[in-house]
C-alpha cells in the first residue's frame, strides 16, 4: 500500500525522493517522511499529502546523495506525525521505512520492552527498526547480518529501506509479497515501489524478488537471498514513456485515464486480433489453450474493480466456452480450504500484480496442482511472475486510485481470452466468432462517441451531486457493470450507493426507493431489455429518478428515464466495454463538484498489498 522511494548516487537526493513520492502518492497519502544521511542521519516527517512534508522542510538542511522517502497509508497506528516513516532505531544509529505488515511485532515489542526499549509510535515498524538494532548489538554483527537475522524472525508482508547514519552511501533493501523495483543509472541507482519515480532517470531496472536483500550503492548492486547466497541481478528494460504519468493537460489523473481508453484499449488489442482476417492470437493462452479448454472449471479470484472484471468473465466465459466458472474473493479464498483440483485453471485479475490477497490465493492454489492464469497490467509484477501463462492488459500506468482504464483493459483481454478458448473447445461458432471479433475492434472508437457527451454527464453530475444515496441496477452482463458503478460512485464521491441485478430489486432495496433517490439503470439493448424496462416502470411508479444508459435507438426508455446517456449499437456481449465509460465519467465529475481529490479519495490506496 506504502509508497517507498530511495536514491544513492552522485545527484543531491532529496528532490528525486520527494518527486518520487509525489509519483506514489496514490499508494497512500496519510503521511510522508525522508531521511537523509550527510553528517549524521536527517529525518523529517509530516502527517498529510507530501506538499505538507515539502513546507515542513523549508529552511531545513536538506544536502546528502543518499536517502530515503516514505508516503503511508495507515495500517498500524492513525495517521499522525509520529506513525510517520522513517522511524529511526533508539539509538538513532539508522533509519527504516517499510510497506507492509509485521503480523507478529506484538511480541517482539513486548520481548524488546522487557529489555528497556520504548516506543514513541504505535507503528508494527518501529518495532521493527529496534529489533534490527537489538540483534545488531547482541551480535556485534553488521546492519545486514542483523537485517537478515530479524526477517528469519518476523511474520508478514514487508518492503524495506534502510539507512545508517555512518554510512553515507549505502542503502540495504529487502522484500517479501510487498515490491521493490531498483533502477540502474550511472554511478547511481533508484528504488522505488514500483517504476513511476524511476522512469525519469533510466529504464534499466531489477525487480527484487521475495526474501532477496539488496545491498544498493552508487557503483554497485548485490542481491542476496536470506541464506546469504548471492543472486544475480535480471535486469530489465522498461517499455513506459514519461508522458504516461504525467497529468498532459488534464485536471486530475483520472479524467485524463478516462480519456486515454480509446488508445488503451486499442492498445490492449493491437497485435493481437486481426478483424480483417478474422482471428486472435494470444500467445500466452495458446501455449495453454489445450488444458484450459479441457478444463472442468475455471476459479477466478480478484478483489475490487478487478473482481467485478471477473464477475463479468464468469458470464463471458460460461457462455461462449461452456466451462462452469467460480468467481472469489482473493481475501476470502484464501482463508477457506477451497476444494481446488490438478487441472483446475486459476485466473488471477489484479492491475498491479501485487495484490497481497491474490497473491497468497494462488500460491496456495499453484501447490495444489493447478493452472495459473495471470491477467496483470504491471510486467514484471508477482502475479506475472508466478503464474504459468497470462495475458498483460498494456493500459499502462494508471495513477487514479479509482481504477478506469485498467478495468476496461481487463475487460478485452477477458473477451480475446473467451474467443480464443471457445475456438479451440468448438463451442463458439465461426459466425459469431467473425461477429465479436468485428465488434470488439470497433470498440476503441465507439469509446470516442462515447467520450463526447462528457459535458452533458458533467451536467448530470451538478443535478445528483447532492444525492445522499443512489442505486445501480443491471441485468446479465450489465449487473457486474452495475456493481463496478456503484463502487466508483463510493470511491470517489463518498455517496453511498449499491450494484444489484434489477429483478432482485423487489426483494428489499425497492424499500429505499423515494423521489429524491438517484437509480442508474445499465439498459442497452439485450435479450434482457423488455425485462429492464419492466424494471424501470416500477421505480418509475415509486417516483424514483431514473438514468438510464441506453442503446441508440431506444425509444421505449426515454419515456420513463428523467436523462439518459446514449451509446453506440453493440452486441451484449461487447456493451459493457461501452456501459462502463459514461458510469466513470458520472462518478468523477460528482466527485469534483463535491470538492473531493478524486485521484486521491480519503482511506483508499491503488495497490493493496497488506490484508
Amino acid at each position: 500500500m506504502c509508497g517507498i522511494v530511495g536514491y544513492t548516487g552522485h545527484r543531491q537526493a532529496y528532490p528525486i525522493v520527494v518527486k518520487g513520492l509525489k509519483r506514489l502518492e496514490y499508494r497512500g497519502y496519510d503521511s510522508a517522511g525522508i531521511a537523509l544521511v550527510h553528517d549524521g542521519l536527517h529525518v523529517y516527517k509530516k502527517q498529510g499529502k507530501v506538499s505538507n512534508l515539502e513546507e515542513a522542510v523549508l529552511g531545513k538542511n536538506l544536502d546528502g546523495h543518499i536517502g530515503i522517502g516514505h508516503t503511508r497509508w495507515a495500517t498500524h497506528g492513525e495517521p499522525s506525525d509520529r506513525n510517520a516513516h522513517p522511524h529511526t532505531s533508539q539509538n538513532g544509529e539508522f533509519a527504516i521505512i517499510h510497506n507492509g505488515i509485521i503480523e507478529n511485532y506484538a511480541s517482539i515489542k513486548a520481548e524488546l520492552t522487557t529489555k528497556g526499549y520504548s516506543f514513541k509510535s504505535d507503528t508494527d515498524t518501529e518495532v521493527l527498526v529496534n529489533f534490527i538494532q537489538d540483534i545488531k548489538i547482541n551480535n556485534a554483527c553488521t546492519l545486514e547480518e542483523a537485517l537478515r537475522i530479524a526477517l528469519r524472525r518476523v511474520v508478514g508482508a514487508y518492503c524495506i529501506l534502510l539507512v545508517a547514519k555512518d554510512d553515507p552511501e549505502t542503502i540495504i533493501a529487502a522484500r517479501k509479497g510487498s515490491p521493490l523495483v531498483i533502477g540502474i543509472g550511472k554511478g547511481e541507482h533508484f528504488l522505488a515501489s514500483d517504476a513511476s519515480p524511476i522512469i525519469e532517470y533510466t529504464k534499466e531496472v531489477v525487480y527484487v524478488n521475495d526474501y532477496e536483500i539488496a545491498i544498493v550503492r552508487p557503483d554497485e548492486l548485490i542481491l542476496k537471498n536470506l541464506g546469504n547466497e548471492k543472486q544475480t541481478p535480471f535486469i530489465t528494460k522498461l517499455d513506459m514513456e514519461m508522458a504516461a504519468i504525467e497529468k498532459g493537460g488534464y485536471d486530475h489523473f483520472m479524467l485524463k485515464e478516462i480519456f486515454e481508453q480509446p488508445q488503451t484499449i486499442f492498445d490492449c488489442l493491437r497485435g493481437r486480433l486481426d478483424a480483417e482476417q478474422g482471428h486472435v492470437v494470444l500467445s500466452g493462452i495458446q501455449k495453454y489453450a489445450t488444458q484450459i479448454s479441457e478444463a472442468h472449471r475455471i476459479i477466478i479470484i480478484a478483489c475490487g474493480t478487478s473482481w467485478h472484471a471477473g464477475l463479468l468473465a464468469e458470464y463471458i466465459i460460461e457462455e461462449l466456452c461452456r466451462i462452469p466458472v467460480e468467481v472469489e474473493y482473493a481475501s476470502e479464498f484464501r482463508y477457506r480450504n477451497p476444494i481446488v483440483h490438478k487441472g483446475d485453471v486459476i485466473m488471477a485479475i489484479s492491475q498491479s500484480g501485487e495484490t497481497a490477497d491474490t497473491l497468497v490465493a494462488i500460491e496456495k492454489a499453484k501447490e495444489q496442482g493447478a493452472i495459473i492464469l495471470g491477467i496483470v497490467n504491471v510486467v514484471g509484477s508477482s502475479i506475472a511472475r508466478l503464474s504459468h501463462t497470462g495475458v498483460y492488459t498494456h493500459a499502462g500506468p494508471e495513477i487514479g486510485v479509482a481504477s478506469t482504464k485498467a478495468f476496461t483493459a481487463q475487460l478485452a483481454v477477458i473477451m480475446m481470452i473467451a474467443l480464443v478458448i471457445g475456438k479451440e473447445k468448438g463451442t463458439l461458432s465461426h459466425d459469431k466468432y467473425l461477429q465479436l471479433i468485428r465488434e470488439l475492434a470497433e470498440v476503441p472508437e465507439k469509446v470516442k462517441l462515447i467520450l463526447q457527451q462528457n459535458d452533458s454527464i458533467k451536467a448530470l453530475a451538478e443535478k445528483y451531486k447532492d444525492a445522499t444515496d443512489a442505486l445501480y441496477l443491471g441485468r446479465g452482463y450489465n449487473f457486474p457493470i452495475a456493481l463496478e458503478g456503484a463502487l466508483k460512485l463510493k470511491e470517489i464521491s463518498y455517496i453511498h450507493a449499491e450494484g444489484y441485478p434489477a429483478a432482485e430489486m423487489k426483494h428489499g432495496p425497492i424499500a429505499l426507493v423515494t423521489e429524491t433517490l438517484p437509480v442508474v439503470f445499465v439498459a442497452t439493448k439485450d435479450s434482457y431489455h423488455e425485462k429492464v424496462i419492466s424494471n424501470m416502470q416500477e421505480i418509475k411508479a415509486r417516483k424514483g429518478k431514473i438514468i438510464a444508459i441506453i442503446t441508440e435507438g431506444d425509444l421505449v426508455s426515454p419515456t420513463l428515464a428523467d436523462d439518459v446517456v446514449i451509446l453506440p449499437p453493440a452486441d451484449e456481449i461487447i456493451a459493457p466495454l461501452l456501459s462502463t465509460i459514461p458510469m466513470q465519467l458520472l462518478a468523477y465529475h460528482i466527485g469534483v463538484a463535491k470538492g473531493y481529490d478524486v485521484d486521491k479519495p480519503r482511506n483508499l490506496a491503488k495497490s493493496v498489498t497488506v490484508e
